[in-house]
């Protein structure tokens, strides 16, 4: 027994520690001092304002529709999917059946309750044509009743099935291994289905969602032009409330507002960015960049044509040529990024080799009397600077193989599948989930509205399909890998390098988590301002 005078010392003494040697916070000190208020402004990575709020639309907003909306279920920082709107699932034995149970109580900023009749609106109104979302592919060959429901004839998607009214279900016509890490995408969000249907145009003017905050206004400029949107706090947020009371976001802040302590945060562009007195976060988003062939146009329906591209060109030289303070670039051979699990960078990187790329051309046929035909350089608008310096870089490379580059802008995918002469392709994709399928299904499927390389090769489009069936995580790897095989040696495009963000922010910002897969998913629920 211990007696009490010994005791009482004992909890004199621990308390003396405590006061003169304090206990490491690891983070409390933070949490303690998190405060509530405060207006977060930041100038987006675009370099002009888009008025598309539409999470469905090609054109949206990420970053914006990840603070209005949300989806059934979302990514944590280990790329892991937790629960969001589905409080919890349940998944059939055979592995075709996902049961979604909603939280209750949880409202659209418009005060209507979520129900499971908004979320099957939401997932067909994806597939709905004249809602014209590109993204209907994803479910359009892998849920029971959808290819129907795309041509009208049916009224509804028969593996859309609300149970009751706050169970949803999906009814997938095979096995799909990553269900959910599709349905954690920025385009899968839920909407309030009566205020959407028959006036969605209004809608997505002011939208509602149950996202951790909701649309207030658009700014303007003082000639009355729209130049970005104001969020504000929902602090009925089922996740908790916020810290922010409103958030600013525009493309049209300026470095000097930001060297004025006016915004809060401001893409890296300048070296006066990168001094002691602002903190610099580097994303690490999963944003391969490539070099893509219009292997549907000749010359480049040749592979021998497409390998003498390979060798000509000098991906180092390129990344050096084409320097942006914006980026930390990485040069690599990948088609699949090597930062995904299980995928490792291919170290026998292949050195260009002009010599061998006029040989190859001439192999080809292509000689003094029989030049290269004249190529377009395709690259999205808007135009920039930095865009004019790509043009002129891949010119340098290429002028030497007696091919000459012409720069032409694009403003859809559209566009680019019209386009009837040879032409590369500089394109980059922000990866949306952690999974081969997301970078080999856009690009390299024969069927993919995002295949702009007009690639086709029945054996991927084969091992692709079983892939996406596999339930062994390690076989499934291995398809993967045997797919990126097949594009090193067709070469329907040019892995160049991944490139990650570099972003500014003041002192006075607090509760930044880096987002795995960039900053356009910023959690700014956790951000709070210390001024």
């Amino acid at each position: 027994m211990i007696k009490k005078p010994f005791l009482i010392s004992a909890l004199i003494l621990t308390l003396i520690l405590v006061i003169v040697f304090p206990l490491p916070n690891f983070g409390i000190k933070d949490a303690q001092r998190s405060r509530f208020g405060g207006t977060f402004r930041l100038k987006s990575f675009a370099s002009t304002f888009n008025m598309q709020l539409d999470p469905a639309h090609p054109e949206s907003y990420i970053f914006l529709s990840e603070q209005i909306f949300d989806g059934l279920v979302k990514l944590d920082k280990d790329l892991n999917p937790v629960p969001a709107l589905a409080e919890y699932w349940k998944i059939s034995a055979d592995d075709t059946r996902y049961t979604f149970i909603l939280r209750r109580g949880v409202q659209f900023h418009n005060g209507d309750e979520l129900t499971a009749e908004d979320v099957k609106f939401s997932f067909e109104r994806l597939l709905d044509r004249q809602t014209d979302s590109p993204y209907y592919q994803f479910f359009l060959p892998r849920v029971i009743g959808a290819v129907e429901f795309r041509d009208g004839k049916t009224g509804d998607v028969a593996g859309f099935k609300v149970v009751d009214e706050y169970t949803f279900e999906i009814q997938w016509t095979k096995p799909y291994v990553s269900a959910l890490y599709l349905l954690s995408m920025y385009f899968c969000k839920i909407l309030p289905r009566e205020r959407v249907e028959g006036r969605e145009r209004s809608f997505f003017l002011k939208p509602s969602g149950t996202g951790p905050f909701a649309y207030d206004h658009l700014m303007l400029d003082p000639q009355g032009d729209v130049v970005g949107v104001t969020l504000k706090r929902n602090g009925q947020y089922f996740g908790g409330s916020p810290y922010l009371e409103t958030i600013d976001f525009s493309p049209h802040f300026t470095i000097e507002h930001f060297l004025n302590g006016e915004i809060d945060s401001f893409p890296v562009t300048s070296d006066r960015l990168l001094t002691p007195d602002f903190q610099v976060f580097q994303d690490g988003s999963l944003h391969p960049i490539f070099l893509g062939m219009s292997c549907h146009i000749p010359p480049f329906d040749r592979q021998i044509v497409r390998k003498a591209i390979k060798y000509g060109i000098d991906k180092i030289e390129l990344a050096r040529d084409t320097f942006d303070l914006r980026y930390i670039r990485v040069v690599t051979d990948n088609y699949i990024p090597y930062r995904l699990t299980r995928f490792y960078p291919k170290y026998d990187m292949e050195r260009p080799d002009r010599s061998e790329a006029i040989r190859t051309l001439r192999e080809a046929g292509f000689t003094e009397d029989n030049e290269f035909p004249a190529l377009t350089l395709l690259i999205e608008e808007p135009r920039t600077d930095l865009k004019i310096k790509i043009h002129r870089a891949l010119s340098k490379q290429l002028e030497p193989l007696g091919i000459r580059l012409r720069l032409r802008y694009y403003r859809s995918l559209g566009d680019v599948k019209e386009f009837e002469d040879p032409y590369l392709i500089f394109i980059g994709r922000v990866m949306d989930f952690p999974d081969p399928e997301d970078i080999i299904r856009p690009f390299f499927f024969s069927k993919s509205v995002f295949n702009v390389f007009g690639y086709s090769n029945p054996e991927l489009d084969r091992i692709l399909l079983e892939a996406e069936v596999e339930s062994s995580w390690t076989k499934r790897i291995k398809l993967f890998q045997q797919i990126e095989q097949i594009l090193f040696e067709d070469v329907p495009s040019l892995p160049l390098f991944s490139h990650q963000n570099r972003v500014a922010m003041q002192p006075w910002v607090r509760g930044v988590e880096v987002p795995p897969l960039g900053f356009y998913y910023l959690d700014a629920r956790k951000i709070w301002l210390d001024k």
